[in-house]
């Protein structure tokens, strides 16, 4: 029964058991529709997934969580009403990562932006006007930021005309990607550290580079302790609450089509499950080529699907060291004496990601550390099917050069791991399915992040697609929107009040 006291009896199959397809199905059975979500992995979270080695928790996924911040924040109430974040405890860093010159100078991101304008004038006082500029930005996108709902900002009249400055640098920065933005520092290393904040993906529209560091400015970005398996592993709780159903080890090989709709799914193993409206929270690429053979789409589909840049592959190597880095900052980015390398991977730089803030992914006294470095999809993939013992002693050098690359930095951390563990693109692939091994979706760029991607196909109806394939620039938020868009889409068709609760 709807809470709005509307009986829902139809069926919805969700593809995916991540952010987007649990978001959805929890919205779903808050509505009164029946569910059942089905994942090719043993466990839920797609791609915000940690593993568990000897103790240690490797994380893949969680940095910062938009919406992290108590309030009336639109992010920050769909994550309570997916059971996210009740009970956490949130961490708001005063640094957000450290990035080193490699000659004994360094640059610190500070997340608070008045102590960041004062080191980016330290590092690049010839740049004055133009830091400024910058950090004069942040603080104005954190004010018209959702979470400034609570200020009353956007109530009166007098609010939205506050909030127009800011929107004309959003136009500013939408326009522009970070390789252009950084060359408006004259200072070198400035401008070598704008362009590793975001990971050296230069390509990312400048506007969230802006962004983010607005919402960590303004407290609303912060990390939630125990990382990404106690994130999804509340929300996978509150969808069995809500009653929904969920089959792990459950690979969808084909979406079934009657009469032009979408009527169910055909798992990998045989087994058929009918459904009323199919939802797809997996790989957009092989939800619409290979689940339903291409079929449905149209040159604009063909179009994203050939020209739209992907976040890149990666590696990530996690290790496990018995040795305390308390008081180090979360991240260090710092140069290589000798490149990593492998395939067309090239690494000249590391940037190192240091878990001794929390304390629940390592045994006491100890410390997990990630450093994720550039991947060449083909070369991992092919080298896993044709010689896969080849391809265990390349995971072990990588992960041997990066500790030996550490130990340089910290000495003594060589002699301290006691677990590495190495996950390829095409580890990447075989878990999550991510077209590529891309570690997300679509990279918001400045051509992508103005188009609309549209969430159904041509010619089929009670069908839809929802998580960072259809919105560039991935994340989390774009599972948990696109999740709640669909079930309120979902309800309009059907005539029902779409209806939330909290648990």
């Amino acid at each position: 029964m709807n809470p709005g006291g509307d009986t829902v009896e139809k069926s919805i199959v969700i593809i995916g058991a991540g952010i987007a397809g649990l978001s959805a199905g929890c919205y779903a059975r808050m509505n009164g529709y029946k569910t059942t979500i089905v994942e090719m992995h043993n466990k839920p979270g797609g791609l915000c997934t940690a593993w568990q080695r000897k103790g240690y928790t490797f994380d893949g996924c969680i940095h910062w969580l938009v919406g992290s911040r108590p309030g009336n924040d639109p992010m920050r109430q769909g994550w309570e009403e997916l059971g996210a974040v009740q009970g956490k405890m949130i961490i708001d860093h005063d640094i957000f990562m450290v990035i080193e010159d490699g000659k004994g100078g360094s640059f610190t991101v500070y997340e608070n932006a008045d102590k960041l304008e004062k080191e980016m004038l330290r590092v690049a006082p010839e740049d004055g006007r133009e830091i400024k500029k910058f950090t004069a930005d942040i603080k104005k996108f954190s004010e018209m930021h959702p979470g400034a709902a609570e200020t009353g900002i956007f109530e009166k009249a007098s609010g939205f005309l506050k909030i127009i400055p800011a929107l004309i640098s959003m136009i500013k920065y939408a326009v522009m990607d970070v390789r252009k933005f950084k060359k408006r520092f004259k200072n070198p290393f400035l401008s070598l550290a704008m362009g590793k904040i975001f990971g050296n993906i230069e390509e990312f529209t400048a506007l969230g580079l802006v962004f983010t560091l607005a919402w960590m400015h303004e407290r609303n970005a912060g990390y939630p302790v125990g990382g990404s398996l106690e994130f999804i592993n509340s929300i996978e709780e509150r969808y069995l609450q809500l009653g929904g159903e969920v089959f792990y080890n459950s690979a969808v090989d084909k979406i079934i089509v009657e009469d032009g709709r979408a009527a169910g799914v055909k798992l990998n193993n045989g087994g058929v499950i009918k459904a009323d409206t199919v939802i797809s929270a997996a790989d957009g690429h092989k939800t619409i080529y290979d689940m339903l053979e291409g079929k449905f789409k149209d040159k604009k589909i063909d179009r994203i699907y050939s020209s739209f840049r992907r976040f890149p592959s990666i590696m990530q190597v996690s290790m496990g060291a018995a040795m305390d880095f308390a008081g180090r900052p979360q991240s260090i980015d710092f140069p290589l004496d000798k490149p990593i390398t492998a395939g067309d991977g090239v690494n000249d730089r590391m940037s190192l990601r240091i878990y001794a803030f929390d304390k629940t992914m390592a045994p006491e006294g100890c410390t997990a550390l990630t450093t994720y470095l550039a991947g060449d999809f083909e070369y991992w993939t092919k080298l896993r099917v044709n010689d896969k013992k080849k391809y265990d002693e390349e995971k072990k050098r990588i992960a041997a050069e990066v500790i030996e690359t550490v130990d340089k930095k910290f000495p003594g951390f060589g002699k301290s791991v006691e677990v590495t563990d190495v996950a390829t693109p095409a580890t990447y692939e075989r878990y999550t399915g991510n077209w590529m091994g891309s570690f997300e979706g679509w990279l918001m760029t400045p051509k992508t992040m103005l188009t609309k991607i549209p969430d159904t196909l041509p010619g089929l109806k009670d069908f839809y697609m929802i998580g960072q394939w259809v919105m560039p620039g991935g994340g989390l938020p774009s599972g948990l929107m696109t999740g709640k868009e669909v079930i309120k889409k979902l309800c309009g068709l059907d005539g029902i009040q779409f209806t939330v609760n909290k648990p």
